[in-house]
């Protein structure tokens, strides 16, 4: 393997091919030479797919192969896209489910167009957890993603298996989405940068609109700052129809990572709302995270939204339950028959119980105390530019810890609660942007990552921050230890 270019950004990818240094089949052979020696150990790739460069390609697919690299953002860098919502026609789409095993994609998304356009090699698929309910990556179906950085510990997820192919060098970045924390979260414990954009930014056409009440977004995992701000300049906006519509950016997110934040008004905080025992570790940097705030210029206080209180509680819960119930209905329908006996997992089946009682009326009253709170929080970001956390508040967990068993299929949801304690799904709720940051380690060498909450449509202000911070604090440079040949 190119350790060079293994570890190189795909902005700095991209400018290799297009500077002619070298081609785009050099990365994608690459690409190819590190899922085959760095795949076995960190388990992150489940499918490889053949890319457009390999195969006809089609501008109704599309293809960008026969666009001049010099006007593409990213010609031929690799990239993989996670096997959860995100549909590439042609290509195995199980969502982590033995249900699902075998069942084949008849379409794109139209995020997948955009990736291709962009220029991406889209070389493979991710793994994730069954339908992205759980906050791991530890699927019965294709085994458990390791976190690179310790192979016997958690990457945390939904987004598990994007997040360490990115944190092992596999990629230089990959697709993930997010219903309530499972891009930042995976970043978080893997060292990376995760962005969760504002509502309406990114498309989930033509497949779906309204995505559980609009709490879903997709986007990607990345190392550096200045990836995601480019890969979000290629594929914001929306398509005809889309039910929601982010304000419009003021210019491109690229700009952003070159302008200064100016003096901001942060609101921080490290005390759980459940009374969690944050890890000692987590407490110093969340405390060097203020002091290196403060230090840059920024006004940071203790401060916080208010709580989701007991209404707010059960409203989330009604809709993550509505949420069960629709993918049930929908899988159901589309695969011409309920699942059998032992292609579910315990707690998915959980799940899907608690999704059959929940009503139509349960679900929409839901919705509308989330929207009522969301009004709320907005209200607080007329007062301050960001909220701070840490984006979790314990190191990753052994494998297996948040996995259900047959007799106890409700462990995984148990033992979330010893990590997440941070209001990681405000964010969903409201619609507004987020980023985990990863600004500092723990005494063991692990990542330790920040969580910024922005008000909606203030991706400008995170990007802004986020390189401030990638050039006081700079991160892209470490290595996982686990997985460094």
């Amino acid at each position: 393997m190119d350790e060079q270019l293994r570890w190189m950004d795909a902005t700095g990818q991209a400018d290799l091919v297009r500077s002619g240094q070298v081609s785009a089949a050099d990365l994608l052979a690459e690409a190819r030479d590190r899922i085959r020696n760095l795949n076995p150990a960190v388990n992150a790739v489940i499918a490889e797919l053949k890319s457009t460069s390999e195969t006809s390609g089609s501008e109704e697919n599309g293809s960008a192969e026969d666009a001049p690299p010099g006007e593409l953002p990213f010609p031929g860098v690799p990239f993989l896209v996670k096997d959860l919502a995100l549909e590439i026609a042609g290509t195995p789409f199980s969502e982590g489910s033995r249900w699902l095993s075998g069942n084949v994609s008849r379409h794109d998304q139209e995020l997948a167009r955009r990736f291709r356009r962009a220029g991406l090699a889209i070389i493979g698929k991710t793994n994730t957890c069954e339908f992205g309910l759980s906050p791991h990556c530890e699927p019965l179906l294709h085994g458990a993603a390791r976190n690179p950085w310790d192979l016997a510990r958690s990457t945390s997820g939904s987004s598990g298996g994007s997040a360490a192919a990115v944190a092992a060098g596999i990629v230089p970045m990959a697709h993930g989405n997010d219903l309530g924390g499972s891009l930042r979260y995976p970043a978080a414990w893997c060292g990376l940068f995760g962005l969760k954009p504002t509502r309406g930014r990114v498309p989930l056409g033509p497949e779906y609109g309204d995505v559980v009440g609009g709490l879903a977004a997709e986007f990607a995992l990345t190392r550096t700052v200045r990836d995601a701000a480019a890969l979000l300049d290629a594929v914001a906006g929306p398509a005809p129809g889309d039910p929601y519509w982010a304000p419009p950016r003021q210019r491109p997110y690229v700009a952003e990572t070159v302008t200064p934040p100016g003096r901001l008004r942060i609101a921080a905080t490290a005390t759980p709302n459940s009374g969690q025992t944050v890890h000692p570790d987590y407490l110093r940097a969340f405390d060097a995270a203020v002091d290196l705030l403060g230090g840059l210029g920024h006004d940071v206080e203790e401060a916080r939204p208010e709580p989701l209180g007991r209404a707010g509680h059960r409203a989330i819960r009604a809709v993550y339950a509505a949420a069960a119930a629709w993918i049930e209905g929908y899988w159901t329908r589309r695969m011409g028959r309920g699942p059998e006996p032992g292609e579910l997992e315990p707690y998915t089946e959980v799940l899907f119980g608690r999704g059959r009682k929940v009503t139509a009326g349960d679900y929409l009253q839901g919705v509308e105390e989330l929207q009522r709170f969301s009004r709320r929080v907005a209200g607080f970001f007329q007062t301050y530019d960001l909220w701070l956390t840490p984006t979790v508040g314990w190191p990753p967990l052994p494998l297996g810890t948040l996995t259900a068993t047959p007799e106890d299929p409700v462990r995984g949801e148990r033992e979330a609660g010893r990590f997440l304690m941070f209001d990681g799904e405000y964010a969903n709720i409201t619609g507004n942007p987020a980023m985990s940051v990863p600004l500092g380690t723990d005494s063991a060498g692990l990542p330790v990552g920040m969580s910024f909450l922005a008000g909606f449509g203030a991706e400008a202000t995170l990007f802004r921050l986020a390189a401030q911070l990638e050039q006081a604090r700079p991160w892209a440079g470490r290595r996982p230890a686990a997985t460094v040949s």
